[in-house]
């Protein structure tokens, strides 16, 4: 899907435009008003799509509001389908069409560039992963040894303590009546010791789950920029309208479904799911505002234009990608002990709400 289209002028006598140059339609133009409205169009779209799984999650337990787990389950691993099927369809699809445009050969020769950006990208994820998890874990051993010495050396303060008291005649609170070892000294050292780690694997979790949060935003949204810019200035505005209100929907069902499920700390879980939702939902109608306002400067240097989507697409895709089959799909279905207890009817109508959403997805990639 490109924002920049190649002038095409069909039925008349004025020869073919020469492939090696970038071009750019100039019926880009028309429908200035509704581009206008389609501001707030899929502003509202994008919004609903990422804020109804949280508002689900918030008040599902609520008798008041009587919103079924069943919903929010679909809604879930829809949405996972959703991301998977736009990393392929949506962005490293496209990106290939792009970078593989006549006109942009004298500049990248015949390599496929796309394919090359997504695979350095998944590698890229993979390598910070990788060292974010060695880092915490590191930080986190290191955290849980000295608060584990500290309970040690504690409990061996008041072990000398107690037996000093039971020396004298004075009992320990804590010991028993033959004056041996209190029973509960290497208890207290045992938990505190088991404490340090389990707090330590729980901010390591956190970390990683928070990492990829970020960058499945961060890939989405990169996303929505073009999708912004290519609705602003495309010839074919109408049915490119229609899909993207669809496809914005929902992209922002997957991304809210995350959101949702995201174990958030206490101080952070009221507005900070909220806060990721509005982003997302702000990014593409900010794109189409840029996008009416810049359309000159766009059809000035339309091979600039070119290759930076290309790259982005490329680059997307390959956050979208790794995000969706690492983070989602194999976390949720292979890693996940939840999941390892559930039945099999249970996982098949995860599969097919997965199945559902990519599905759909990439019959939208027809249009846009």
């Amino acid at each position: 899907m490109s924002f920049l289209q190649r002038r095409q002028d069909p039925g008349t006598d004025a020869p073919a435009p020469d492939p090696s140059v970038c071009t750019m339609d100039e019926t880009a133009n028309d429908w200035y008003g509704v581009r206008i409205a389609s501001i707030f169009v899929i502003l509202i779209g994008s919004l609903l799509g990422a804020a109804i799984p949280i508002y689900l999650v918030r008040y599902r337990n609520s008798e008041r509001m009587g919103f079924s787990k069943l919903a929010f389950f679909i809604s879930k691993y829809f949405g996972t389908g959703v991301i998977v099927a736009t990393a392929f369809m949506h962005l490293i699809s496209p990106a290939n069409e792009i970078l593989g445009m006549d006109c942009l050969k004298p500049l990248l020769g015949d390599y496929d560039w796309s394919m090359g950006i997504v695979l350095m990208t998944v590698m890229a994820m993979f390598f910070i992963e990788m060292i974010g998890a060695w880092f915490e874990n590191r930080s986190n051993d290191k955290a849980g040894h000295s608060d584990a010495l500290a309970v040690s050396k504690k409990s061996d303060e008041e072990d000398g303590s107690s037996k000093e008291a039971t020396g004298t005649g004075v009992k320990d609170a804590g010991a028993p009546a033959d004056g041996g070892m209190p029973s509960n000294i290497r208890g207290e050292d045992h938990l505190g010791h088991g404490r340090a780690h389990n707090e330590g694997d729980t901010h390591l979790a956190f970390a990683g789950k928070m990492t990829s949060i970020i960058i499945l935003e961060a890939g989405v949204i990169l996303h929505s920029v073009f999708i912004g810019l290519t609705l602003a200035v495309s010839s074919e505005f109408i049915i490119l309208f229609v899909v993207l209100v669809f496809h914005q929907t929902f992209e922002g069902l997957g991304l809210g479904s995350r959101l949702a499920t995201f174990d958030w700390p206490a101080d952070k879980r009221r507005w900070t799911p909220w806060i990721f939702a509005l982003m997302y939902g702000l990014t593409t109608p900010i794109a189409i505002a840029a996008g009416l306002g810049v359309k000159d400067a766009l059809q000035a240097a339309p091979t600039t234009r070119y290759m930076v989507e290309g790259i982005s697409n490329a680059i997307s895709g390959g956050i979208l990608l790794y995000t969706g089959l690492v983070e989602l799909l194999a976390h949720e279905f292979i890693f996940n002990p939840e999941m390892d207890r559930a039945s099999l009817r249970y996982k098949l109508f995860a599969f097919g709400c997965i199945a559902a959403g990519a599905g759909l997805m990439a019959l939208l990639a027809k249009w846009a």
